[in-house]
C-alpha cells in the first residue's frame, strides 16, 4: 500500500508538471488540468472500491503553507524604485477597488435577496473577490513584463487585502472606532515584528554555513507567520515585507543596518533562496488543487440551481474590472481577463465558521466561480497575440533601427526614429 501511494503521488506530481510546462503552448491554466485530475482520481477509487482515509483535514493546512510561499514568492520578484511608484499605485488601486467594491455590491445583494445578516452576507462575499496569485503569476508568463509586473503586483496585493479584510470582519462582530483602532495597533505591531524578522532571517542567510540553510529560513518564515495570526496580527503583511527586502537588497544596501550583513554574498544567497521558494510553490500548490479536485463531488461541480449565481458573479467581477482598468488608463487586453478566483478563495471559504455560513454561498458556488473566472482567462490568454516572444522579437527590431540611426547620424544623414508599438500599461515599467 505504501508503495502504491507513493507510485501514485509521483505520478500525478509529475503530470501536474507537464501540465505546467505545456502551458505556453496550450494557454490552458494548469488549475483546471489539476482539478480534472484530482477529479478523475477520486472516480478511479469509487469504480476501484479502494478505502481511503478522510483527507479533507489537510486540505487548509496545504492552503495555508502555498498562500505563505505564493506571496513570497511574488514579494521576491517585485522591484523597488522610483520608477515603479506608478505602478505601484495603480496595481494597489486595481487590488483594493474591485475587492471592495465587489465585496459590498454582493454583500447587498445577499442581504436583500436572502435575507442574511449585513456581517455574514459580507463575510461570505469577500471570498469570491480576490484574486488568486497562484493562478495569475504562473498564467502571464507570456505577457510582457510591465503586464507581467502589473499581475504580480496586483494578485499579490489582493491575497493580502483579501485576507486582512476577511479576517477584520471575522474577528469583529461589530464595526467600529473601537475596532479600528486595535486593528491600527496591530499593523504597527506586524510592521516592527517585520522589521526585526526581516534583519534576523536576513543574518542568518548570509550568515550560515551549514548545507541546509534554506530550509530553517522557509521554516522559520511559516512559524513566524503561524504565531502572529495566532495573536491576530495581519501576518502576511510580514510575508510581504521579507520578501520585498531580500529580494530587493540593491535599493536598500544605503540603509544603516544593513551594514552588518554582506549583501554581496546574500544577493547571491537570496537567487538560491528564489529558486527554492519556486520549486516548492510549485509543489504545495499542485497538491492543494489535486487534493480538491479530489474533494469534489460531481453534484457539486454540475449543482445548476447555483450556476445562474455563479455566472452573474463572474460578470460582476469583469465589468468592475473593466471599469477599474479604464479608470487607471490601463488597456483593457490583455488585463481584463485577468481576475482568477483560486487558492484564497478556497482558504478563505473553508475558514468560515458553520453560525456565519449562508445558504447561497456554498461549496458548489465556490467551484463553479473558480472554474469560470479561469476559463474567461484562458480564453482571453489564447486569443491574446502581444505575448512576450513578440515583445522580445520587437525589442530586437527596435534595437537593429536604432543602431541604424546611429550609423546614419554619423555619416550625416537623418537618423530613423523609432517609436514602440507597444502601449501597455504606461505604469513607466522600464522594458
Amino acid at each position: 500500500m505504501t508503495t502504491t501511494i507513493i507510485i501514485t503521488l509521483c505520478s500525478l506530481l509529475l503530470i501536474a508538471y507537464l501540465f505546467d510546462y505545456s502551458f505556453k503552448k496550450t494557454k490552458i491554466p494548469s488549475v483546471i488540468l489539476l482539478l480534472l485530475l484530482g477529479w478523475l482520481v477520486r472516480q478511479a477509487t469509487m469504480l476501484f472500491e479502494l478505502q481511503l482515509p478522510d483527507l479533507s483535514a489537510i486540505l487548509p493546512i496545504l492552503g495555508t503553507t502555498g498562500l505563505i510561499l505564493i506571496v513570497l514568492e511574488g514579494a521576491l520578484e517585485l522591484e523597488l524604485n522610483k520608477s515603479k511608484i506608478k505602478l505601484i499605485q495603480k496595481s494597489f488601486l486595481g487590488a483594493l477597488a474591485p475587492l471592495l467594491a465587489l465585496s459590498f455590491l454582493l454583500t447587498y445583494i445577499f442581504e436583500h435577496y436572502g435575507g442574511y445578516t449585513f456581517r455574514d452576507s459580507l463575510i461570505n462575499a469577500i471570498p469570491l473577490c480576490v484574486i488568486s496569485s497562484a493562478i495569475a503569476i504562473p498564467s502571464v508568463r507570456n505577457l510582457s513584463k510591465s503586464n507581467r509586473e502589473f499581475v504580480i503586483y496586483e494578485s499579490s496585493l489582493s491575497d493580502i487585502l483579501g485576507v486582512v479584510f476577511f479576517n477584520f470582519m471575522l474577528r469583529n462582530e461589530t464595526v467600529g472606532l473601537d475596532s479600528f483602532g486595535v486593528f491600527g495597533l496591530q499593523l504597527i505591531v506586524i510592521c516592527v515584528i517585520s522589521f526585526v524578522a526581516t534583519i534576523g532571517l536576513s543574518f542568518l542567510l548570509s550568515k550560515l554555513e551549514h548545507h541546509i540553510k534554506f530550509v530553517p529560513i522557509i521554516l522559520l518564515t511559516i512559524l513566524i507567520y503561524a504565531i502572529s495570526y495566532v495573536y491576530h496580527l495581519p501576518a502576511l503583511i510580514f510575508i510581504l515585507i521579507f520578501g520585498l527586502s531580500i529580494g530587493n537588497l540593491n535599493e536598500l544596501h544605503n540603509l544603516k543596518f544593513f551594514d552588518i550583513i554582506r549583501t554581496d554574498i546574500l544577493n547571491k544567497e537570496v537567487n538560491k533562496f528564489k529558486e527554492l521558494t519556486v520549486e516548492a510553490t510549485f509543489l504545495i500548490r499542485s497538491l492543494f488543487f489535486l487534493l480538491f479536485g479530489y474533494l469534489l463531488e460531481t453534484s457539486e461541480i454540475l449543482n445548476t440551481s447555483t450556476l445562474i449565481w455563479a455566472v452573474g458573479i463572474v460578470i460582476l467581477t469583469f465589468s468592475i474590472r473593466a471599469i477599474q482598468l479604464k479608470l487607471s488608463k490601463i488597456p483593457l487586453k490583455p488585463l481584463l481577463f485577468v481576475a482568477p478566483r483560486g487558492l484564497i478563495t478556497i482558504l478563505l471559504f473553508l475558514y468560515i465558521s458553520p453560525e456565519n455560513m449562508i445558504g447561497l454561498v456554498n461549496k458548489s458556488l465556490i467551484i463553479q466561480v473558480i472554474v469560470l473566472t479561469v476559463l474567461v482567462m484562458m480564453v482571453g490568454m489564447i486569443t491574446n497575440t502581444n505575448n512576450a516572444d513578440e515583445e522580445e522579437g520587437k525589442q530586437g527590431e527596435d534595437n537593429v533601427l536604432t543602431e541604424n540611426s546611429e550609423q546614419s547620424s554619423a555619416e550625416g544623414t537623418k537618423p530613423i526614429e523609432n517609436e514602440d508599438d507597444e502601449n501597455v500599461s504606461g505604469e513607466g515599467a522600464s522594458k
